[in-house]
């Protein structure tokens, strides 16, 4: 226990309790301290410094509207500009898993920026006056409120700082990947066995569609989380906020983010749901599942070199084995993959908080806020890594064109000229003496080496068919 002259004693409606005399928070974040001390972890810093800046547009709308002192609103944003230019960071301990509201948070930085604006204005640290956390910090707004609308603006922050550029970073890495293998033709694969031929700029193309419609599907959550809570206060109604103030607050926060935000239409499911980020959550979980195949492919394709498919290689970015030497993995991939399987986890998490709705409140948005933007995060940096580290520095071997002669799923092309069972037999065949389709087909049909060198050319098996030959006999 600290000694007297190391706390000042602060009164809630539960009573006194002593708390550090150079905290800036106060005697309901000590609470909470208390209360929650469950992983050491608070809320994440785009959190509480999107949290901060929805406090600062408040105060300024509430100067405008003539509800709030000047000269307190003033000194309120000055303390949350301090927060947001990342001082007072290590004021805001409160963890995670805390009241399901994130009522704990919110009074954490009530308690702060009144208690910085008070010291700002001559006063000392904890004091209630001039500015009060919750009658001039907190004017017009609830935790119920204000947290689900921090919430979507830490998200949409982060999508527009961190995920979105880093996904057009690895499109456009694989519509380069795409260009320069466009040549090389390899055996293509379903179920794992060998099918007809395809490029290896062709297999490029695909993963490249598939982030372009990752960032189409983003734009789709960007544009759900746009919808913000602020407004309906304690349960959607908007008790003690002036009728002007979401509109105005919204404008405020559409310029500092440079992205158009609006109050809901509904705030009763604003506030009672989090289904914005549940939908955001599906989107980030498919991006993840898109970028577990495009992982996935790669390693396949690189296995070996000897043993495996080895028809790319990839950057050998640090020794694979700590007693088999000159063995390189496909690490970068790995670890993209592991970022994709945290992602789906998170998905989980979110779907259960999503779940937790009573009545008028949903009881699991800090969790939820927290899985989220770890997701963000996590395929922003874990997306760029992957495309510098390991798209950008993918070659191809001669080991896929050296392989497509041998296929025997080149008798697909004989299909419509001898008939499906006969090219079956012609695959079979081969498949069973180790000959070639053209080998075989020399010696069971009436088609002449030029015919069949036209027909199982793989240059002409890698796009529609022109000319379809009539089926003999």
């Amino acid at each position: 226990m600290a000694s007297n002259a190391a706390v000042r004693i602060e009164h809630d409606s539960l009573g006194d309790l002593p708390v550090p005399v150079d905290a800036y928070y106060g005697v309901q974040t000590l609470r909470a301290m208390h209360n929650f001390p469950i992983s050491g972890r608070g809320m994440p810093a785009v959190f509480i410094r999107s949290h901060a800046l929805l406090k600062k547009c408040c105060a300024e709308v509430n100067m405008e509207l003539g509800l709030l002192d000047k000269r307190l609103g003033d000194t309120i944003c000055k303390a949350v500009q301090e927060i947001l230019e990342g001082k007072l960071a290590d004021q805001f301990p409160v963890d995670v898993y805390q009241t399901g509201s994130g009522t704990s948070t919110n009074m954490n930085l009530n308690e702060v920026i009144a208690s910085r604006a008070n010291e700002m204005l001559g006063g000392r640290r904890g004091d209630k006056k001039p500015v009060h956390p919750n009658d001039h910090v907190n004017m017009g707004q609830s935790s119920n409120d204000t947290i689900p609308s921090s919430i979507h603006i830490a998200c949409i922050f982060e999508i527009l700082r961190i995920l979105e550029p880093a996904l057009q970073v690895l499109q456009s890495s694989l519509a380069e990947k795409s260009r320069q293998l466009w040549d090389v033709i390899k055996t293509g694969r379903t179920h794992l066995q060998d099918a007809t031929p395809i490029r290896l700029g062709q297999e490029f193309l695909g993963y490249r569609g598939q982030i372009e419609r990752s960032t189409k599907r983003l734009e789709s959550a960007l544009a759900d989380l746009s919808e913000l809570a602020i407004g309906g206060t304690a349960v959607g109604t908007g008790i003690n906020a002036h009728p002007q103030f979401a509109a105005k607050v919204c404008e405020k926060l559409s310029a500092a983010l440079g992205y158009k935000v609006r109050e809901t239409t509904n705030h009763f499911q604003a506030q009672s749901s989090v289904d914005g980020l549940v939908m955001t959550s599906g989107v980030l979980k498919t991006i993840a599942v898109s970028l577990t195949k495009i992982a996935n492919d790669i390693r396949w394709m690189s296995c070996g070199p000897r043993a495996g498919f080895g028809e790319i290689e990839i950057p050998a970015v640090q020794p694979g084995s700590s007693i088999m030497p000159g063995k390189v993995n496909p690490v970068i991939a790995e670890s993209l993959l592991m970022v994709c399987q945290r992602v789906i986890g998170n998905d989980a998490t979110i779907t259960a908080a999503g779940s937790s709705g009573n009545f008028e409140l949903n009881v699991a948005m800090p969790v939820a806020a927290a899985a989220t933007l770890e997701s963000i995060a996590l395929l922003g940096h874990g997306i760029k890594n992957f495309a510098i580290q390991c798209v950008d520095g993918i070659k191809a071997t001669s080991r896929g064109p050296e392989l497509v002669s041998a296929g025997l799923m080149l008798a697909t092309a004989l299909a419509p000229v001898v008939g499906y069972e006969a090219a079956a037999t012609i695959a079979k065949e081969a498949a069973a003496s180790g000959k070639t389709i053209a080998e075989i087909a020399a010696q069971q049909t009436k088609l002449s080496s030029e015919e069949l060198k036209k027909l199982l050319d793989p240059v002409k098996m890698v796009e529609p068919s022109d000319t379809i030959m009539p089926v003999s006999g």
